[in-house]
């Protein structure tokens, strides 16, 4: 028995550390698995920036013979370090803040020379100047750092502020030729990568909104919202994709023939996917206090809601293939139909809103898909039937 005992207690401290052994290996994979997506994802603007900076350096340096060029590739860079999507309001930012603290640093320099508190001097009045002319954060700060190089190295480097603006001038150029003739992002992939992590994150939590309906779990459902609730992430990443993909069919050549078609289609779809979330996060709301006051869920009501988490899953498919999203569509309206089903099987308060915002979100997808408004509203109300009650159940 001793023995017995001895090779069981030392048995399952074997079998606990290989177990922690296995989990460590899992996330250490799933940690460099993370790692190079990130780095697949950022793979092209490393080398728009790596491009950028080179040609910007041999054009500062070796056509125009500008002092001190390395003002041109940190120009490119900053320049390109901006959000994709708002680069040409980023470059403009640029060249307008390096003439603002051009101009603020040599004038006060010929004026009370050069010293601590003239630095500072140059810095304020760089701000001020910047902000009554309406600049945002990035013309103030860039003005700013342009006065105090002025005022910093003028006095060791001749001649120092012209050149200035023109590295300026030149390293904004070449980062917007490199995006958008040399390297530019294809912007059908780019909107992709960025939209999947916010339709995944809606889909995901109406499905488990759906799972708590029928099984009254209250918890999950609020657990669903409150993931929800924190998506300003994936909503960021996908309002800034749509900007880029208008700003790289715009400026790039190469990609005009994307301003029409899916791209464009996509790029109109933010706001209304937006929209759909918001709107998503009032049925989980509702359906949390639905549960806790024992209100009626017929059948159908859960199955609304997971037809609507299919109906998402879907249009993200079909916006990845470029393919018209006729199969959400459908879905979508099979989530309506369900909840018209639940409606008038009868529900308490917090119910009929659960089913106005089935039809308020299938709308706003419907949108997202490209139907206008006005006639998504005329399929939802086709879809969801006849009312039983005098209760409108509209909320589309």
């Amino acid at each position: 028995m001793a023995d017995t005992s001895a090779r069981r207690d030392d048995g399952e401290p074997r079998a606990a550390a290989a177990y922690r052994r296995a989990v460590g290996a899992l996330r250490s994979r799933s940690r460099v698995g993370e790692r190079l997506r990130r780095v697949r994802a950022s793979g092209g603007l490393a080398l728009q920036a790596g491009l950028a900076a080179g040609i910007s350096w041999w054009v500062a340096d070796g056509l125009l013979h500008i002092p001190q060029p390395l003002f041109a590739p940190i120009s490119a860079v900053i320049a390109l370090a901006a959000s994709v999507g708002q680069r040409l309001r980023r470059t403009v930012e640029l060249i307008v803040g390096v003439a603002v603290g051009v101009l603020i640093g040599d004038a006060l320099i010929y004026l009370v020379g050069t010293g601590a508190w003239q630095l500072g001097l140059i810095v304020v009045l760089s701000i001020v100047a910047a902000v009554l002319l309406g600049g945002s954060p990035a013309v103030m700060v860039q003005s700013a750092a342009t006065a105090v190089l002025i005022g910093t190295l003028s006095p060791v480097v001749e001649n120092l502020e012209f050149p200035r603006f023109v590295a300026a001038l030149v390293g904004g150029a070449v980062s917007l030729a490199v995006t958008a003739v040399l390297l530019p992002l294809h912007p059908l992939r780019l909107i992709n990568r960025a939209a999947a992590p916010a339709l995944c994150l809606l889909a995901d939590q109406l499905d488990v909104t759906a799972e708590a309906l029928r099984r009254r779990d209250g918890p999950a459902a609020q657990a669903a919202l409150d993931r929800l609730r924190d998506n300003k992430q994936e909503v960021a990443a996908l309002t800034e994709a749509a900007q880029a993909a208008r700003e790289t069919s715009t400026l790039s050549p190469v990609r005009w023939e994307s301003r029409q078609g899916p791209v464009a289609r996509y790029a109109r779809a933010a706001e209304p996917i937006d929209r759909a979330m918001r709107n998503s996060g009032t049925l989980i709301r509702r359906t949390v206090t639905l549960i806790e006051d024992a209100e009626p869920i017929p059948d159908t009501l859960p199955d609304a809601v997971s037809a609507l988490a299919e109906a998402t899953r879907l249009l993200r498919r079909e916006f990845a293939t470029g393919h018209e999203p006729d199969k959400a569509r459908r879905t979508a309206l099979r989530a309506v139909t369900g909840a018209g089903a639940a409606y008038r099987a009868g529900v308490g308060f917090s119910g009929s809103v659960v089913v106005a915002q089935v039809r308020t979100t299938t709308s706003d997808l419907f949108v997202a898909t490209g139907v206008e408004q006005e006639e998504a509203n005329r399929l939802v109300r086709g879809a969801f039937g006849p009312l039983a009650t005098d209760r409108s159940g509209s909320g589309d």
